[in-house]
């Protein structure tokens, strides 16, 4: 018996490092690594600056750097003789500021676009006076607080209302047969200064002066409240939307309004961390528990997930299991961000986790030819228990899910009713704490149940429009908080729907698996030259060029939408529904399809741009 026992433990020991090897093998299949390669992506509101920044342009506004160079070299040569710019004292600088807004107001439009270009050089960081690219962002972000703080912004403003109510110039786009850059270049420059300003403003930095501080709340305030015509910046930049969604304005150059709406915005409303912030604070407000875990670091811990398996792919290892005769209940299936959270348990070392594939590995290799997901069906002794942890870090980062799990009074109270409808053959509405009559595994997860108990904001919003309903004259009206969410929504309130389909417009536009039509909108105005290439080596570059032009249109649209979303949804649920309804009702959900029915690695890794072309 000895003997024997002996050889099996031999025998068991031949047979785990083969599982094992069998085991890793298959995680790298299933975690894609060949296909689906780790991607190098970071959750946040935004990129870089520069990468922000680089964005606003396409790689046919290049000759323009140049243009708006000479410009102001060719006006500030005029009022200084022997220094530069960077050289100047910041009184004349001011004073030198002064002339060109008062050059501004002249009514030959050749001339205004010259000193629109000379700020625009300014707002770009003098780049022909620099000698690096940090010298540029330094010199970039001094001119722009300067400008804004001569009241530079308000006179872009007046400029740019009029181009938008400039019926001869849409008039003259309509009837052209193809739009080109020449046909927006007021617009294009107008909105480059004034997406410059925003962005550059809204960053904050450690080194930032305390009159910068004042500034961008002063200016935060005023882009959310009344800087045009008593309503927030966004409903005007909504406005140039519809305008060319609705073919009256062809050449309005799409994608710096569009990246010019989503960053007012981020700017007035706030992102994603301010967002978290006013979450606490609400329910703070509201007498509800503190949140169990900050979402945006628990996302900012996973990774990017990778694709799911095509149905070749399932087929192929449906296949290769009957091929050798094992009995799996499901096929396997590439693995997301989840599992991989599951993997990499923050509470566990390395040597622990070695530990416990070393277990698992060994309670699965009873026998050379039992396959590893065969392992449920042999009748095995139970593992031993894993380590007990502090309650507290059981509860906040629960084993299986990085989320702590939320349970509602309702899905309690709905548990409650089909046990007691099992056990007793009655119900007692709405209690949830009356456990008469109930077997002892009912109290057990009634009591798991409270545990995890969650109230939400939209809860406590929905009872309060339901008792103000029920007791109007009683209760009175609602106290509205004026915030920039609820100004910016009751300015949208009226023409909604022609925005949100305006705006799905556009993204169906962009979707890279669109098909041409000539009902279509053209979203090219701005990055088609007024030239077309003649060489392979044009068109390949101009290829790129659109291409990265449709991605830009993607991104802008997609984040506005969910930061929309995500701060009506705070502000009051009933107006984050209503928006989705009327997202759902122009065929959002099929068009986000539309972007996952393609190679979606293709999709995400391709990169377009050459990199012979810097923008400074």
């Amino acid at each position: 018996m000895e003997g024997s026992n002996n050889n099996n433990n031999s025998n068991k020991q031949k047979v785990l490092p083969k599982v094992k090897e069998l085991f890793k093998n298959q995680r790298k299949e299933s975690e894609g690594s060949v296909e689906s390669p780790s991607l190098e992506f970071e959750y946040g509101d935004t990129d870089s600056i520069t990468a922000e920044l680089s964005e606003l342009y396409s790689y046919t506004e290049e000759p323009e750097f140049a243009l708006n160079r000479d410009c102001f070299e060719e006006d500030f040569r005029t009022q200084v003789k022997d220094k530069r710019w960077i050289e100047l004292d910041i009184p004349d600088q001011k004073a030198y500021v002064m002339r060109l807004l008062d050059a501004l107001e002249v009514t030959n439009r050749d001339k205004r676009l010259k000193v629109s270009r000379a700020i625009l050089y300014l707002v770009q960081g003098v780049f022909g006076e620099c000698d690096c690219e940090l010298d540029v962002l330094y010199w970039s972000r001094h001119n722009t607080f300067l400008l804004y703080e001569m009241g530079t912004f308000t006179a872009l403003l007046e400029l740019l209302s009029m181009e938008i109510d400039n019926n001869q110039a849409c008039s003259s786009a309509v009837r052209k047969p193809a739009i080109s850059l020449a046909d927006s270049t007021e617009l294009r420059v107008l909105l480059s200064n004034m997406y410059l300003m925003v962005e550059t403003i809204r960053l904050e930095t450690e080194d930032d002066k305390s009159e910068w501080r004042s500034v961008r709340e002063t200016f935060r305030t005023e882009l959310s409240t009344q800087v045009y015509n008593g309503e927030p910046f966004a409903l005007l930049l909504f406005t140039m939307v519809t305008k060319f969604c609705s073919m009256n304005a062809p050449h309005f150059p799409m994608k710096k309004v569009l990246l010019l709406l989503w960053k007012t915005l981020l700017f007035t409303l706030g992102g994603f961390e301010d967002l978290q912030a006013m979450k606490v604070k609400t329910r703070e407000a509201l007498c509800l528990p503190p949140l169990p875990e900050n979402s945006i670091k628990v996302v900012r811990s996973m990774r990017a997930a990778s694709p799911p398996a095509s149905a070749m792919e399932l087929m192929e290892q449906q296949q290769q299991q009957q091929r050798r005769g094992r009995c799996s209940r499901k096929p396997l299936v590439k693995q997301d961000s989840l599992d991989t959270y599951n993997e990499r348990d923050p509470f566990k070392n390395d040597e622990a986790r070695d530990d416990e594939e070393d277990n698992d590995d060994a309670d699965s290799g009873i026998e050379g030819e039992v396959g590893p997901l065969d392992r449920d069906v042999i009748i095995q002794p139970p593992p031993p228990p894993p380590p007990l942890r502090p309650p507290s870090e059981r509860v906040s980062f629960p084993r299986g899910l990085p989320w702590a799990p939320k349970v509602r009074e309702k899905d309690i109270e709905h548990f409650l009713e089909t046990s007691r409808n099992k056990f007793i053959g009655f119900t007692l509405g709405n209690d949830i704490d009356t456990l008469v009559g109930l077997p002892r595994p009912i109290h057990e997860s009634v009591k798991t149940l409270k545990q995890h108990k969650y109230i939400s904001i939209a809860e406590v919003q929905i009872k309060k429009e339901d008792e103000l309903q029920q007791c109007p004259m009683t209760l009175g009206e609602e106290e509205v908080e004026e915030s920039p969410t609820e100004i910016l929504y009751q300015g949208m309130l009226s023409n909604l729907s022609q925005y949100v389909i305006a705006l799905l417009k556009l993204l169906l536009a962009a979707a890279p698996t669109s098909k041409a039509k000539t009902d279509s909108i053209n979203i090219l105005a701005d990055v088609l030259p007024e030239e077309m290439p003649i060489t392979v080596l044009q068109s390949m570059k101009l290829g790129i060029d659109v291409n990265r032009h449709k991605e830009i249109i993607v991104k802008a649209i997609s984040g506005l939408l969910l930061l929309l979303l995500k701060h009506f949804k705070l502000n009051h649920i009933y107006q984050f529904e209503y928006v989705s309804q009327h997202l759902v009702f122009a065929n959002c959900i099929p068009l986000i399809l539309k972007f996952f029915n393609q190679n979606i690695m293709s999709y995400i890794s391709a990169k377009n741009r050459y990199c012979e072309t810097a923008k400074y």
